[in-house]
């Protein structure tokens, strides 16, 4: 598939509570890698599989939750044509430049809010410092792991009212497509979507509430199932606190276990899913059955899942 436009999630920002207790979760527990601390108090981290420099960013205040999420896009004529395509929509708002260098090691960014109330950013470079492997050669994975040791940052799930104008915003001017969506009463008004800018199915999932920019979850890839169990028994082994799983879900097919950091953040690592297209049909769920679509094992719905965000 021809990748244009965005191409992926490139980082996800987090206030966290205590900034030494944060990493010790983030580098310990789900085996991160710190790349860089800056003069503002932040922390940078990365996967072992992603090559450029980082993808995680935690910064210390009063309340936990998600600061913004940023997207690479495929050039810097991309990033100047995406930048004019949402100041001419009406569907953004809130939006500014954020200059080159202000995230170490990454280029000019374009920062925008969406009718969720989230903020989002655009960027086309990033230094590309590796991953650990190699890229000559390489073996499947590299010596000196810790913890439960994600390839990279997956995707994120956030809370907010207008999950249409979003679902617009997303579909119509950052070319993203519903992959999944879940549907509700005889109106079938939409309660949840699942988007895609690549062929994973989604790089960035919404769920109407009632509230503006809530943060739910940020997901980091596994390989397989046996490595979903092998997180729950590390998370156990750490004494770390676990939502729910090991458990398939319904939508996307994946495979899950969900933790919170020391913060109240909530992680997710995630394996399998399939291969989606943009060609490929909307799968959609009833809200009459959320349970099996959420919780494929269990087939019900775990309240602290839908109500618990920062």
């Amino acid at each position: 598939m021809a990748m244009t436009g965005v191409l992926r999630p490139g980082h996800v920002a987090l206030r966290v509570l205590d900034l030494n207790e944060a990493v010790r979760h983030y580098v310990e527990v789900l085996g991160l890698f710190e790349t860089a601390r800056d003069d503002k108090g932040r922390v940078f981290l990365k996967a072992w599989d992603e090559a450029d420099h980082h993808s995680v960013v935690l910064r210390e205040a009063d309340e936990a939750g998600m600061d913004y999420m940023g997207w690479r896009v495929a050039s810097d004529a991309e990033l100047e044509r995406l930048a004019g395509d949402l100041q001419a929509s009406s569907l953004a708002s809130d939006f500014s430049w954020i200059a080159a260098g202000e995230h170490p090691a990454t280029g000019k960014r374009f920062r925008f809010t969406i009718p969720t109330g989230h903020v989002m950013e655009l960027y086309s470079q990033k230094d590309v410092v590796g991953c650990n492997t190699g890229y000559t050669n390489p073996d499947p994975w590299p010596d000196g792991l810790r913890g439960i040791a994600p390839s990279r940052f997956d995707h994120c799930l956030l809370y907010g009212d207008d999950l249409d104008g979003t679902v617009k915003l997303f579909v119509e001017v950052l070319g993203f497509g519903v992959a999944e969506q879940v549907l509700a009463g005889p109106d079938k008004l939409m309660i949840g979507a699942f988007l895609s800018c690549s062929n994973k199915p989604h790089d960035v999932a919404f769920i109407r509430q009632p509230v503006k920019n809530k943060f739910h979850h940020a997901s980091f890839l596994l390989d397989n199932w046996n490595e979903i169990l092998k997180a729950a028994d590390i998370l156990s082994k750490r004494k770390v606190s676990i939502d729910i799983g090991p458990t398939r879900h319904g939508i996307t097919r994946g495979e899950t276990i969900y933790f919170f950091d020391s913060s109240g953040n909530r992680n997710e690592v995630f394996s399998g899913g399939y291969i989606y297209y943009p060609d490929k049909p909307t799968i959609t769920w009833t809200d009459d059955q959320l349970g099996p679509a959420i919780f494929y094992h269990d087939r019900k719905i775990n309240d602290a899942f839908l109500t618990v965000y920062t």
